[in-house]
């Protein structure tokens, strides 16, 4: 760990630490991240998996928010084609809950804030006649379509750190922060890292972007009280198998006036979510209730032909929102998903900023916005960048995924459909750092499970900060979800022959206790 003086040290690994490490590092700056977990190992792998605007948000005149994410959708999409892509989302119409020219209005302003490029305006539909009927109750004959955009959200993050360290910037991953104070003009600040070990580390900026312990890394770690600021609100998730055929998904109105989606998840499963239920606790410990997964089941079979019943979970994931308090609002549904950043700097002292709440679509913005608001500190760095830049393995010739899958596989006829499918999804262009001059699946080593080769771990481990087998089932990919038991054990196995001692673990930035620290993910 370098005794530089870096420009910005920045505490949290999830999207928002990762956006702006990587916008920093590509203005030029010396930039520092460090994680007590793993990348995206909490809030940021705990998403809808959503690129949108925020359709409901009109409902509450968040404008400003809806507008910049519905521009921000367009640029995303841009970016990073491999992890991110359009999806149509179904609304069934109850009338009983809101009327039809709300929803109408609703979706023509949602049409018009912001400009469209390559996603179509909504429309009407007869669900007697449109084949997204089949799915639903026979009562429901009229509905509405739109479009917004799935992303894979684990990888955004990874590939934002994966970006920011070509660019320069130091990320160290299982790295606990454990306390700053002003000295000289700059950050002297206490990292715990493997075993306890301990460094110091000098910065002239500190960002605070632990998420859910935003408020604890100030009142602990830097001695502010910073009040009652912070919202923590869970949201939960079920994945049951694939309800109905088709890419589309579902958008439904519960008769609390929360809407719940529906979403094709990895092929063979369907996504159900998403809960706002107040959060007291410790938000690494969070998983979701009874209580939940009955409610995410009954808003289902309020509009499906098939019911979900909880048995039929097979999955299920929580995380917890922390979102900005402005004393507005009482129910946690309400509560603004718009960010706040909080800049504290006297004259003459080292700033710090603190995020709060903000949504994954507007990662990319926010980033740019905390630039722009340490930018007094900053003499001599680069314009923003970010727009136009494609995330690692997003630069497809003409931004055209089907055509580059077809390249993949007439260039590796002897990939299954599936595992090319996947590898060109998640990695884009740099499937080739995988396959190299592969030509054949042996080339690949040993098939672990699920399609998942001894080379690809090999990558992932080298490459994307993966060290624990975790890391690879549940935010590399979700292959833990296909390949069980087995696969996790072959996986295990397999790390360990590789010799991940705990020396090779700290030469890559270690893991440091799980029931201390603070760290966004």
């Amino acid at each position: 760990m370098s005794q530089d003086i870096f420009d910005i040290l920045i505490v949290g690994g999830g999207v928002n630490g990762a956006g702006i490490a990587r916008d920093a590092a590509g203005r030029g700056l010396k930039v520092m991240l460090v994680e007590m977990d793993d990348l995206a190992s909490k809030t940021s792998s705990a998403s809808s998996k959503l690129i949108h605007g925020g359709l409901r948000y009109l409902e509450h005149y968040a404008f400003r928010l809806v507008r910049e994410a519905l521009g921000e959708r367009e640029t995303l999409l841009s970016i990073a084609p491999h992890i991110i892509w359009p999806m149509t989302f179904v609304l069934p119409h109850d009338s009983t809950i809101r009327p039809a020219w709300m929803i109408r209005a609703g979706l023509f302003l949602y049409d018009h804030l912001a400009g469209r490029v390559t996603l179509p305006g909504s429309r009407q539909l007869d669900f007697r006649r449109h084949e997204a009927g089949r799915a639903l109750d026979s009562r429901i004959t009229k509905g509405f379509s739109y479009a917004d955009c799935w992303v894979d959200d684990a990888r955004l993050v990874t590939l934002n750190a994966l970006d920011a360290r070509e660019r320069g910037a130091q990320i160290h991953t299982r790295t606990r922060f454990v306390n700053a104070r002003r000295e000289g003009g700059h950050w002297s600040v206490s990292v715990e890292r493997a075993q306890g070990a301990r460094a110091n580390v000098k910065a002239r900026m500190l960002v605070n972007a632990a998420g859910p312990w935003v408020r604890d890394a100030l009142n602990q770690g830097l001695g502010v009280n910073d009040g009652a600021r912070l919202r923590m609100v869970k949201g939960s998730h079920i994945v049951v198998r694939k309800l109905y055929d088709g890419d589309h998904a579902y958008i439904l109105q519960n008769n609390d006036k929360r809407i719940v989606f529906i979403i094709p998840y990895e092929t063979d499963y369907t996504l159900i979510g998403t809960t706002d239920v107040p959060f007291e606790g410790d938000a690494g410990k969070v998983t979701i209730s009874n209580e939940e997964r009955a409610y995410l089941c009954a808003a289902a079979n309020r509009s499906l032909a098939r019911p979900v019943q909880v048995d039929d979970i097979v999955w299920d994931y929580s995380g917890v929102r922390p979102l900005y308090d402005d004393g507005g609002v009482a129910e946690a549904s309400k509560v603004t998903r718009d960010y706040t950043l909080d800049l504290q700097a006297g004259e003459g002292q080292a700033p710090l900023l603190s995020i709060y709440g903000g949504k994954i679509t507007t990662y990319r913005r926010l980033s740019e916005h905390a630039l722009e608001k340490l930018a007094p500190w900053i003499a001599g760095a680069r314009a923003a960048w970010t727009g136009s830049a494609a995330l690692p393995g997003g630069d497809l010739p003409g931004g055209d995924f089907i055509a580059f899958l077809a390249n993949v596989r007439q260039r590796y006829p002897f990939l299954p459909a599936r595992t090319a499918l996947r590898l060109s999804r998640a990695y884009g262009t740099r499937i080739e750092r995988i396959m190299g001059g592969a030509r054949s699946l042996a080339d690949l080593g040993r098939d672990l499970g699920a399609g998942l080769s001894e080379r690809e771990v090999d990558y992932l481990i080298a490459e994307e900060f993966a060290l624990e087998p975790s890391d690879i089932l549940w935010r590399r990919s979700k292959l833990g979800l296909h390949g069980g038991a087995a696969l996790a054990d072959a996986l295990d196995s397999y790390m360990a022959k590789l010799e991940l001692t705990a020396t090779r673990i700290d030469a890559a930035s270690t893991e440091a206790p799980k029931s201390a620290g603070w760290g966004q993910s």
